[in-house]
């Protein structure tokens, strides 16, 4: 019953206002300044000390100038909860500074200066300090003893989910002081591969060593694990994760530590486990004269900015400070989004948003000219293998001919260098999407050797979250309760971070003389059912086949989609030479003279306008290298059909 009645006047004090909390500390420590001055008086004369009248002004001149003190110092803005060892310096700051001016006053006061003993002073700041210290501390036990009492969580019908938390360090240490104070996880217990932390408490929690990690697991009924190691390499992560895999648990973790901000974290920064780290894929170091020598002090332009690694490359650029960002998206909204998050950050670079088609030439043009733009990174395409299939003339007109529209508009205005951002897909291409996309280099590959504008193209695989990527699909997929659906069980795939891949695109971009084709290093192949399996472990889950059948997730194949290849390359031949970055290479491939591709295009734009997709094809097929189409010429036929219907309904 006294328990009982505890607990809900502790529930009803810690439902009140901060200003109540506020003023009720102010006048606690108004008495407690008191009594410490008055103990201090019965320890230094070794009596129950009573002042006489001459001396009462000394106890209530104390607190009039300890609290304007305190308050000035913020003792009274500190959240009790989170008291720590910051609060108690800020506290031994207080006390001293009370404790000298208290001292003078006393001594200039005169004929009263001989009623305190020099070392009152001293015995006074001891104990002030072991009590507005200590009451805060106690109040802080006070707090998360309440919340997690059983009673507390019988009152509020709340189950909390005990959790591991393997990372002893820094880092583990925060996020077990941060769960313990809210109510959203329960820490059990430290993992740590560290063998002299064996044992050892840290936050009232044992530090177990990881062999012991199943016998955690049944103990305390966990079903999360916490991956609290920001500072660890790429590589060790995976290691880590690969020994986690087999265990009944779901993993998440944190973000990097340049992601935690002055140190501090938020249990929102708790989060799933990032592909990067199951890949182990270590980045490299930019090289900071590449980074900046098409950027700094610059106009640069990004087509596609709203896009996946357009927006990416706006973020990456505008650290680089540019001296003036264009932004050009034919989506409004995308635009506005990536125009929103730049203009809210403090780089005094200017941005201005653009809408509009890189397919308008004259739009592209005057843009071009009117801000005398210097460096233009082109990401603008349409990148989705199926949808392009589907509609082989926007991807055509999209990818080629807003490819050269660009291009055109650069060499009409001067720009010093145009960047292609390209795609594995491009080389020996299988789909549509591929093939349009070698052709946009052919095109600049033809441009650069009639122009003063240097051209490069950046080609790479498939990027780790962007739009249509097969990680997001399958955490939304596993979330639902699965089936996790993967096309065919042999494909692979390279992965590539979003950030990375835009790094080494500047990079490369600022290594290129004029039609250079660079490649990026993409590390090791994936196979897909591979990522799918070890996310669905990652999460708490057990693969549901024929070896499992109680499993939880099933993976399920559907097939190729149109156009799907089961591997993708780099590279068309084997002449490929290295650069002065070890992550970008420079591809020798063949060259089409301007005169001779004028020819082609204008055979492929009328194709295109007619919509006469058989002539597409072979005009593709013939002067792309490797172009080997998957899907049958009936599918063809029959979006050639539907995009006919689409002409007629347009024009009526």
């Amino acid at each position: 019953m006294i328990q009982t009645t505890y607990n809900k006047l502790m529930q009803w004090f810690l439902s009140r206002p901060r200003t109540t909390k506020r003023i009720l500390s102010i006048f606690i420590d108004y008495v407690v300044v008191m009594l410490v001055l008055w103990m201090a008086f019965s320890l230094r004369l070794s009596t129950w000390y009573e002042p006489p009248v001459s001396q009462l002004w000394l106890f209530f001149l104390a607190p009039l100038i300890a609290t304007p003190i305190f308050i000035k110092l913020g003792l009274y803005r500190a959240i009790v909860r989170y008291i720590g060892l910051d609060a108690l310096w800020t506290i031994f700051k207080a006390i001293s500074l009370f404790t000298v001016i208290f001292a003078t006053v006393v001594v200039l006061s005169g004929p009263y200066a001989g009623l305190v003993p020099r070392t009152i002073y001293i015995i006074n700041a001891i104990l002030l300090f072991l009590a507005v210290g200590g009451l805060r501390l106690y109040a802080r036990w006070l707090f998360i003893s309440t919340t997690r009492s059983p009673l507390a969580e019988l009152d509020n019908q709340r189950y909390i989910p005990p959790v591991l938390i393997y990372g002893a360090g820094r880092a583990g240490a925060q996020l077990s002081a941060l769960l313990k104070m809210g109510r959203q996880l329960r820490p059990v217990a430290f993992i740590d591969d560290d063998p002299t932390l064996y044992r050892q408490q840290i936050n009232g929690l044992n530090v177990y060593r990881p062999r012991d990690l199943v016998k955690l697991i049944d103990k305390f009924h966990v079903r999360d694990v916490l991956l609290a190691m920001p500072s660890a390499s790429r590589s060790r992560r995976s290691e880590i994760l690969r020994s986690l895999e087999d265990l009944p648990v779901h993993i998440r973790t944190l973000p990097d530590l340049t992601e935690i901000a002055e140190g501090k974290l938020e249990v929102s920064d708790i989060q799933e486990v990032d592909i990067a780290d199951l890949l182990g894929r270590e980045p490299v170091a930019p090289d900071p004269q590449l980074l900046t020598a098409n950027i700094s002090g610059k106009c640069v332009m990004v087509t596609g900015a709203g896009g996946s690694i357009g927006s990416e490359l706006t973020r990456q650029i505008i650290k680089l400070k540019p001296s003036r960002l264009l932004l050009f998206d034919i989506s409004e909204f995308a635009l506005y989004q990536i125009e929103q998050e730049l203009c809210n950050q403090p780089s005094g670079v200017e941005v201005i948003a653009l809408l509009g088609s890189v397919v308008d030439r004259v739009r592209m043009t005057s843009i071009c000219q009117h801000f005398s733009v210097q460096t233009i990174y082109h990401a603008a395409a349409y990148k989705h293998v199926p949808m392009v299939e589907k509609n082989v003339g926007e991807g055509i007109r999209n990818n080629v001919f807003g490819t050269l529209h660009c291009a055109q508009a650069s060499i009409a205005a001067n720009v010093e260098t145009f960047v292609l951002i390209s795609t594995d897909k491009a080389v020996r291409p299988t789909n549509t999407m591929g093939a349009s996309k070698r052709m946009a280099e052919l095109v600049l590959q033809a441009l650069a050797q009639i122009s003063d504008t240097r051209f490069t193209m950046v080609r790479f695989g498939n990027v780790l979250g962007s739009s249509g990527s097969v990680v997001p699909l399958f955490r939304e997929q596993i979330a639902r309760g699965g089936p996790v659906t993967v096309t065919d069980a042999r494909i692979i795939r390279y992965f590539m971070t979003i950030p990375e891949a835009a790094e080494l695109v500047i990079q490369a971009g600022a290594m290129g003389q004029g039609g250079d084709v660079f490649v990026l290093d993409m590390g090791s192949a994936v196979k897909i059912v591979d990522l799918a399996t070890r996310m669905i472990h990652l999460s708490g889950f057990t693969v549901k086949n024929a070896e499992n059948p109680d499993g939880d997730i099933e993976i399920t194949y559907t097939g190729l989609r149109p156009g799907e290849k089961l591997f993708e390359e780099l590279l068309i031949g084997e002449n490929v030479s290295q650069t002065a970055h070890q992550k970008i290479m420079r591809a020798e491939e063949r060259v089409i003279a301007w005169q001779d591709l004028q020819l082609i295009l204008t055979d492929l734009q009328h194709a295109v306008s007619v919509a006469d997709y058989e002539q597409v094809r072979v005009l593709l097929s013939k002067y792309v290298d490797g172009f080997i189409p998957q899907c049958a010429i009936e599918d063809w036929l029959s979006h050639r059909f539907a995009s006919k219907q689409n002409v007629i309904i347009n024009q009526h």
